[in-house]
Parts: structure tokens; C-alpha cells; sequence
């Protein structure tokens, strides 16, 4: 309903790319990082976010895996020579944010948190470094390495703000009750308008453009076949707690990362290609991630 709502104020002309981008910048530079502090600082103790951090193994593993499985497939699939760089990028990354995050909150309550963050830490590191040097590949417009930049990229307000978080609750700091409960009013925002903002993408990338050959094909059985599959024959057999393989499941079969199109467009990609991908693995999504909820609550993920 809430991805509805914001795709028809899209199409009302409620919001244009400016607002879009304003929208962006607010979930994952002030209210993203909010929700992070109050959410942590208030469910969670010191041991049990201590707990969680070795578990960084199983989503940085299932992307490495990924991306030599997309390597195969580009020569199997015969992917078109400027987009295998694009392929590789969006078969292995998911959308841990935008849409990530509001579906194990919705599924899973505040208890999924610190999962959710492992895996967006795992994947906002591995997106910044090698799936942008690989849609760099794609580019006509090469820029050298940067790694302030990159940095910059991956310690990002969410993480900071999970950072900080962390530290609070490891160092037993309490702040002051009125600053908590500006971050639960700010944080609340984070779940709505992320997904207005998938309703205002879908309607402004056009579902017009989309269309299903076999660049597009590729990326869809990658992150809604190949990802969640892979994740579950690597966590099911571990003595880990049912919770985190739920999230990790789900959390590899998002869709393409929103900022796919946007790195595309810095390096003179195809800036297209990579906007019809989040388009139709966000479209597809709707029904992807019902059965996938219905797969890891249905007592199978023991």
C-alpha cells in the first residue's frame, strides 16, 4: 500500500526527481541513522550485538560466490560485452535498505536488527569496492580509485549511526531520555518513506521500459533463484540462531541496489539498463518476497 501510495503521487506530479532525491537523502542520512540509535540502544545488550559480528562470514562468502557464478553465466548467457560489468554488479548486491530493512521489520520485529545490519554491512562494503569497479568497467568515463571516496561510501550515516549505537550499548553510555525520543520519532520515518520511495522509482523509471531478454533474465534469476538459494544451503546446516537465517534469506533476494543507476550515470554505463533492472526486480519483488516469507516461517529453517 505504501509503495502505491508513492508511486500515485509520482504519477500526480506530488513529487519530481528532486523530491526523490530529497526523500533518499532524509531515510539514509537522518532517519535511517536515528532509527539505528533508538532501536539499539533500547532492544539490545552489549553480549548479543557482540555475537552477531562473526556472522559477517555468511553474506561477504554468498556474494564472493555469486560473483564468480555470474562470471560463468555472461559467457554462458552470452551477455552483451557493455553491460557484463552492470550483470556482475547487480547479480550479487542487494537493496538491504529501501526495501531490506522495512521487510524484516515488518516480518521479524526489532529482534532482526542486528542481522539486518550485518548484511548491509557486508553488502554496502562489497558494492562500493568491487561492484563499482565493476560498472567502472562498463563506463566510457574512467576515474582512478579513490579510496577517501570509498570510505566515505561505505561508512555511510546508516552504519555510523549503527556504529554509534553499538558503542553506546558496549560502553553502557545512556543518553539523555528527550535525544532517545527524538530518535524514535525521526527513526519512524524510516520504514514510509522508504517505501514511497520505491513507489516514486518504479513510476518514474516507467513500467513501460520493461522488458525480459537475457541481460535482464541473467540478474533476475541471480537475485531471486541463485542468491536466496545459495544463502540457505550455506546457513541452514550451521548451529546459528533460526532468526539470522531467516533475515540472510531474505536479505540476499532484495532487489538490485538503488544505486546501481546512479553509479552507471558517473561513469557513462548504461544508466538505462541499470534503472529497468531495479524497476523489474522491485516489481517482481512484490511476489517474490510473500513466498519467501512463507518459505522461512514455515518451519523448513531450522
Amino acid at each position: 500500500m505504501m509503495i502505491a501510495i508513492g508511486y500515485m503521487l509520482s504519477w500526480r506530479k506530488w513529487f519530481d526527481e528532486q523530491s526523490s532525491r530529497l526523500i533518499a537523502k532524509l531515510v539514509t542520512q537522518i532517519a535511517l541513522p536515528a532509527y539505528m540509535i533508538s532501536t539499539i540502544t533500547h532492544d539490545f545488550t552489549a553480549k548479543r550485538l557482540l555475537s552477531t559480528l562473526p556472522d559477517l562470514r555468511f553474506p561477504v562468502l554468498s556474494m564472493l560466490i555469486l560473483f564468480a557464478l555470474a562470471a560463468v553465466l555472461i559467457r554462458v548467457m552470452q551477455i552483451k560485452e557493455e553491460h557484463r560489468g552492470l550483470f556482475e554488479s547487480m547479480f550479487l548486491n542487494s537493496n538491504t535498505v529501501f526495501i531490506g530493512l522495512p521487510v524484516n521489520m515488518a516480518l521479524f520485529g526489532n529482534q532482526s536488527l542486528p542481522y539486518v545490519l550485518v548484511y548491509y554491512m557486508a553488502n554496502t562494503t562489497i558494492f562500493w569496492t568491487l561492484g563499482v569497479w565493476l560498472i567502472q568497467r562498463d563506463g566510457t568515463h574512467k576515474q582512478a580509485f579513490s579510496l577517501k571516496t570509498t570510505l566515505e561510501k561505505i561508512f555511510s550515516p546508516p552504519l555510523l549511526g549503527f556504529i554509534v549505537g553499538v558503542l553506546l550499548v558496549l560502553f553502557h553510555i545512556q543518553l539523555p531520555q528527550f535525544i532517545l525520543t527524538d530518535c524514535s520519532y525521526i527513526g519512524g520515518l524510516t520504514i514510509p518513506l522508504s517505501m514511497f520511495f520505491i513507489g516514486i522509482a518504479i513510476q518514474r523509471a516507467g513500467i513501460q521500459n520493461v522488458s525480459l531478454n537475457r541481460d535482464s533474465l541473467g540478474v533476475l534469476s541471480g537475485r531471486f533463484i541463485f542468491a536466496p538459494l545459495l544463502m540457505t544451503l550455506l546457513v541452514l546446516p550451521m548451529p546459528v540462531p533460526i532468526l539470522m537465517k531467516q533475515v540472510f534469506i531474505l536479505q540476499s533476494a532484495m532487489p538490485v541496489m538503488t544505486n546501481a543507476p546512479v553509479v552507471a550515470k558517473l561513469y557513462h554505463a548504461d544508466e538505462q539498463y541499470a534503472a529497468i533492472m531495479v524497476t523489474e526486480t522491485t516489481l517482481l519483488s512484490l511476489a517474490v518476497i510473500p513466498l519467501l516469507m512463507m518459505f522461512v516461517k514455515s518451519g523448513f529453517i531450522t
